[in-house]
């Protein structure tokens, strides 16, 4: 019998509790992850934690050699965060550069409010109807009006459309323009090797490690345009500006589960992991599709795991997610419009199963999504 990479998944994790449908917000870590995090915080309590830490040097190059091969970058451009939105301020809040983006109307709500922190002034990248980016006419925008950063998120938190971030990379090349990408959810489950100027992202969404860590990646060109805020004392030895972004107390034993959790990925293979969560999408859509009172807001064969569901009869989607939890054991995600304060109007109940979601688990949760509905 064929070992699928939904069973290898599945059986390399403890058993869920439910139906969990909730990787956008959170996977479910690995055996291996969850070791690795607590052995690493044993060693730190029996040789302490700075000796413990150079001990792990090489499970954490390899970490950020990961991230390197799901990016296009080199290693050597990879700092480990707390996550995508310490990734971001980090990265604006030492530009030294004109503080203007340009960005998606749908960008995600906290990179609003981080822009805005930072002092830059926004510019709207074209979008069809849908939402997603017009190539031509954003390099036509671009060109006559150049802002400083360029920001896209290929895949956003309010809804599963796959953004044309290998297109844009090319562009902005073209333009001279540096390309931020926020990976949050995109890194593991779209192609983004696309060697941007900067990527970010966190390790708990489709990656399936811990929380509290995440990455960034800057290319050197980028980095030297640089200035952190908080440069370290002098007594030490010179370091490059990454590590001086990198610089500071973390959370060693996430960064090792993490660095454990992505290098599963790669043996796993990105490929296949990718193209499994595009037949993921299809089969949740294909399921809740029909369901009363709600409507799939992607395409069918979108080639994403986010399946949207805006309600069309009423429906609260914050109560039906709180409602299927305690009710019947499955996890979503309610969103409401902060996640897409330029886009979204009203709250949507996102379902975002990862690589071992069964048949039957979708139709479970078909069937509930019925059921709340005659509540």
């Amino acid at each position: 019998m064929t070992d699928t990479l939904a069973e290898r998944w599945r059986r390399a994790r403890p058993q869920p509790a439910g139906v969990h449908l909730d990787s956008g917000a959170c996977s479910r870590q690995g055996f291996a992850a969850i070791d690795a995090a607590a052995q690493h915080a044993r060693h730190e309590a029996e040789v302490g934690g700075y000796v413990a830490v150079e001990a792990a040097a090489p499970v954490l190059d390899a970490g950020r050699a990961a991230v390197a091969a799901l990016t296009g970058l080199a290693p050597s451009d990879v700092i480990f965060t707390t996550g995508a939105n310490h990734a971001l301020n980090l990265l604006l809040s030492c530009w030294t550069g004109d503080r203007s983006v340009a960005c998606l109307v749908g960008e995600y709500g906290p990179n609003l409010a981080l822009m805005a922190a930072n002092g830059f002034g926004l510019s709207a990248l074209p979008v069809d109807e849908h939402g997603r980016l017009r190539v031509g006419a954003a390099a036509e925008a671009l060109a006559r009006k150049r802002p400083g950063l360029v920001h896209l998120t290929p895949l956003g938190s309010h809804r599963g459309l796959a953004q044309p971030l290998g297109p844009l990379a090319e562009v902005c090349r073209d333009l001279g323009l540096p390309l931020v990408v926020d990976a949050a959810q995109a890194l593991g489950h779209l192609d983004c090797t696309v060697a941007p100027d900067a990527i970010y992202s966190s390790s708990r969404k489709w990656l399936a490690g811990p929380r509290g860590v995440g990455v960034l990646g800057v290319r050197p060109h980028l980095a030297d345009r640089l200035r952190p805020r908080f440069p370290p004392s002098e007594c030490g030895p010179p370091l490059t500006v990454l590590q001086q972004l990198e610089f500071g107390e973390s959370n060693a034993a996430a960064r090792l589960g993490f660095s454990v959790a992505i290098g599963e990925h790669l043996a796993a293979g990105d490929g296949h992991i990718r193209a499994r969560l595009a037949e993921v999408g299809r089969l949740t859509r294909a399921a809740v599709g029909d369901v009363p009172g709600w409507r799939v807001v992607e395409p069918v064969d979108e080639p994403t795991a986010i399946t949207t569901l805006a309600p069309t009869d009423g429906a609260d989607p914050h109560e039906v997610r709180a409602w299927l939890i305690a009710e019947r054991r499955i996890v979503t995600t309610a969103c409401d419009p902060r996640r897409a304060p330029r886009e979204l109007t009203v709250p949507v109940l996102r379902l975002s199963p990862h690589v071992d979601v069964t048949s039957d688990e979708l139709d479970l949760t078909a069937a509930a999504l019925a059921d709340a509905a005659r509540l």
